[in-house]
């Protein structure tokens, strides 16, 4: 049969071997597979996985083989643990963004540290065949979001991780069980009417559940195509009159994926991934650099911070009504809000974990700094995770103004994080549960990734 653009997705899935995968894609997914874990252990300590957790402990019973982030002892059923973990990655918006804007690992590696527990002793696959799998679901999902130019935007109608997300793992379990071609494209077709998710919940407790039903109901595509169900064959195809995929998107335009020979370029050997300095979305990084840029500026011009001698606190910003939150009154609406990590960056010289607890969050000084803040949207600033920048200007008593600008926050894929800036997150961030011994195993595993016999070791 003619080849179509789902037929050779399914293809490259079922082909591409280790050795299609260069040093710069083993490096950037170390660092991305590292980075998801600790933001995953983390994550672990926060209300809403307590409730994720507790809810998948009773009710659901079955063979708890696979582990949960930051629970020693505690095991789930596979999917499952996948859910649970995948709800601990985005629990606090820390997780890794790429672009097209998306959070990619949240969304596969859950799935893939489950399954690689729930296979047999003489089946687990090795470090070499997890990171393969894990590159799979990063390539599917980056493929995918370059169909449609709408993908390149900040996101108005849905959270693209629960679309994309969906999709990538279940291209990347169904590597990693080592399923055929035909079943490759079912588990795809399948995970198509398991995903979405609408941006209106985002800057709640339900945003988690996206990335945490990604990386699950990937999973069960992929198992259930394993089983032997069937779905439809062009799911990835533009077929007037029938949308499959393009359900998702008004422009859609795809290309087939081409069968890896000798080489194969991943997309992230072009386009790096965004780590996060401090846990809040994406676009509050640039704000943040730009207010703590301005606040150094006024430290010099005054002496010391005083908010006193402020009169109106100007945002520039991009258009994007999520994120344009003026008062925040809950730990979520505080990390999808411009106007408060701004402030709290001016206020406090830093964002970071307690800025986001309930006292900080309703601190008297805050809203007064808040009730100073005017908005403005240039035309020329993008709601575009690669051409967006930030702004903060300070109009004082006095009539000076004082500017902050950031184009490109240190974190950002073309302004990486160094080694040791994202070892010392990992650190951090997995100190909340476990014991420095445990943290250096972990980081010496991931570095060492490819020689690990057993993957399920992790």
């Amino acid at each position: 049969p003619e080849e179509t653009v789902t037929s050779s997705f399914a293809s490259f899935i079922h082909a591409v071997r280790p050795e299609h995968l260069s040093k710069t894609v083993c490096h950037r997914s170390k660092r991305m597979i590292l980075d998801s874990i600790g933001v995953g252990l983390v994550g672990s300590t926060t209300h809403v996985f307590d409730i994720a957790l507790q809810y998948c402990r009773e009710l659901y019973s079955s063979v708890a083989v696979s582990s949960v982030y930051g629970k020693p002892g505690v095991k789930l059923s596979p999917t499952l643990a996948a859910f649970t973990n995948g709800v601990a990655t985005h629990s606090m918006d820390f997780d890794d963004t790429w672009h097209p804007a998306t959070h990619p690992s949240g969304a596969v590696l859950p799935a893939l540290l489950a399954a690689s527990q729930m296979l047999p002793p003489s089946t687990k696959p090795n470090g070499m065949d997890f990171l393969l799998a894990f590159n799979v679901g990063l390539e599917v999902q980056g493929r995918l979001m370059h169909f449609s130019t709408e993908a390149h935007d900040i996101p108005k109608r849905f959270h693209p991780p629960s679309v994309v997300g969906t999709m990538g793992s279940a291209a990347a379990t169904a590597k990693l069980l080592s399923l055929s071609t035909a079943q490759c494209a079912h588990a795809l077709g399948i995970a198509a009417s398991l995903a979405g998710a609408p941006m209106a919940n985002a800057a709640t407790q339900a945003k988690p559940l996206h990335i945490g039903n990604a990386t699950r109901l990937g999973f069960e595509a992929a198992l259930l195509a394993a089983r032997g169900m069937e779905a439809n064959p062009f799911i990835l195809d533009d077929i007037p009159g029938c949308s499959g995929f393009s359900a998702f998107y008004s422009v859609y335009q795809p290309k087939p994926l081409s069968t890896p020979r000798d080489h194969h370029e991943f997309l992230l050997e072009k386009q790096d991934i965004a780590f996060k300095r401090f846990p809040a979305h994406l676009g509050m990084h640039w704000v943040v650099d730009a207010a703590l840029s301005v606040r150094n500026l006024f430290i010099n011009y005054a002496g010391s911070f005083s908010p006193s001698l402020i009169r109106t606190i100007v945002l520039k910003i991009p258009v994007s009504k999520y994120i344009n939150r003026p008062f925040p009154s809950s730990e979520h609406q505080a990390r999808h809000s411009f106007q408060f990590n701004a402030c709290t960056a001016l206020l406090d010289g830093e964002v970071g974990f307690s800025s986001f607890t309930e006292s900080n969050i309703h601190r008297q000084e805050l809203r007064e700094l808040l009730d100073k803040v005017v908005v403005e949207h240039p035309e020329d600033n993008m709601a575009n995770f690669d051409k967006m920048y930030g702004e903060v200007a300070l109009l004082l008593h006095s009539g000076d103004v004082l500017t902050g600008k950031c184009d490109t926050f240190y974190g950002h894929w073309r302004k990486p994080l160094s080694k040791e800036s994202l070892l010392k997150k990992f650190r951090s961030n997995a100190s909340h549960v476990l014991p420095e011994g445990k943290i250096e195993t972990i980081i010496t595993m991931v570095d060492n990734l490819e020689n690990l016999s057993d993957s399920s070791q992790l």
